[in-house]
């Protein structure tokens, strides 16, 4: 338990934290215009993609927007449920669909499963965002979240802009890619973000770091389950249910 003080000597160290969290605010506004400085490079591959109305291009992903946001959803062909922790921060993406798409950006997950299994999880977790496969082509490699045997069976691989010991790494692994297309139909891969990287697009967690026991984990999101796998938790319905 925290020390307990008066009302006065809770105000003063409150201001203090204050000036930490402006100087947070403002490190992250700076971030923020360095990331939307960064070069952009064409993406010249063409990726068909498996999704439940047919195959699609990377560009027909838009959906006819300029801008496309990716999560790199772990879920491999030989896996019987997604990442928990994938699971986890997908959960706060059908409330943010409407904001996005009247701002020009949709939102995708794409994991290498084959749509069958992407199918199956989603409606067992009552998601509505679009979600399709990259099984039948590169995407998921040459985005550097998913690893082949040959690669594990090496001594390194490529993640988050580094190599990293074989040995710790799997299969799949968590990311979030951004794209552009121009009015030519050009696309353009702008940004992506790795391990913790996208961790702000879960608002759980910051609701969490505002709370008196914070996180209160024994290591990143120990506690975190399924939706449907907590103790008396409803089951989710699908949306066309």
């Amino acid at each position: 338990m925290n020390q307990v003080v008066s009302r006065d000597v809770w105000l003063e160290a409150r201001r203090q934290l204050l000036v930490s969290e402006k100087e947070a605010t403002h490190l992250r506004d700076r971030v923020n215009a360095e990331r939307l400085a960064l070069p952009w490079v064409q993406v010249d591959k063409d990726y068909v993609f498996d999704t439940p109305t047919g195959k699609k291009s990377l560009a027909d992903l838009f959906a006819g927007r300029s801008q496309l946001i990716v999560y790199h959803f772990m879920l491999g062909p030989d896996w019987d449920a997604g990442c928990t922790g994938c699971s986890f921060l997908a959960d706060h993406f059908d409330g943010a669909l409407p904001h996005l798409n009247h701002h020009d950006v949709t939102l995708v997950a794409v994991s290498r499963a084959p749509l069958e299994k992407v199918e199956a999880y989603k409606k067992r977790m009552g998601w509505g965002f679009p979600w399709v496969s990259s099984f039948a082509n590169d995407f998921n490699f040459d985005y550097h979240v998913s690893f082949s045997k040959e690669e594990l069976a090496g001594e390194k691989v490529f993640y988050n802009f580094t190599p990293m010991d074989a040995a710790e790494g799997f299969d799949e692994l968590p990311g979030l890619s951004a794209f552009y297309k121009d009015e030519a139909g050009n696309v353009f891969h702008t940004y992506s973000s790795y391990a913790r990287g996208p961790e702000e697009l879960i608002g759980t967690l910051m609701i969490l770091d505002r709370a008196p026991k914070g996180r209160n984990e024994d290591s990143t999101m120990h506690f975190v389950r399924r939706h449907d796998e907590y103790e008396d938790a409803p089951k989710a319905q699908s949306c066309c249910h």
